[in-house]
């Protein structure tokens, strides 16, 4: 049986997930209402730069350290404010988020199209 193609995967957890426009992602997190983290790998973070304010999480490590009983867990996590993922192009996120809420993550949604669009359309960046 061949495997499902990855933009199916996308596509079927897009529909099940939150996703928030980019415009409303830079309100919350100005007002301090959402914690925005970055899944990218470090690398993508060092060659194109971050987004300020954001929380560094690799896609690797986001069920140890959203897991209270995980001996990985972080703190940035333990919050009632909505948790809001991001990647490149928003198809790490879009899975990230179907599987934390299959979890049983609540609060939690994507920021639509990515860092890509993020820095495109001029938005904040930080570089090191």
């Amino acid at each position: 049986m061949p495997i499902t193609p990855v933009k199916t995967l996308v596509a079927e957890a897009k529909e099940q997930i939150e996703t928030l426009p980019q415009t409303e992602v830079e309100t919350l997190l100005a007002s301090g209402e959402i914690v925005l983290i970055d899944i990218r790998d470090i690398r993508e973070l060092k060659r194109d730069g971050r987004i300020p304010g954001a929380i560094h999480a690799p896609r690797g490590m986001l069920e140890f350290w959203i897991d209270p009983e995980s001996p990985y867990h972080k703190p940035d996590f333990a919050t009632d404010k909505k948790l809001v993922l991001f990647c490149a192009s928003a198809w790490r996120s879009a899975l990230a988020v179907k599987n934390l809420q299959d979890i049983g993550v609540e609060n939690i949604a994507e920021m639509a199209d990515g860092f890509s669009a993020w820095k495109s359309r001029g938005a904040a960046v930080e570089t090191d």
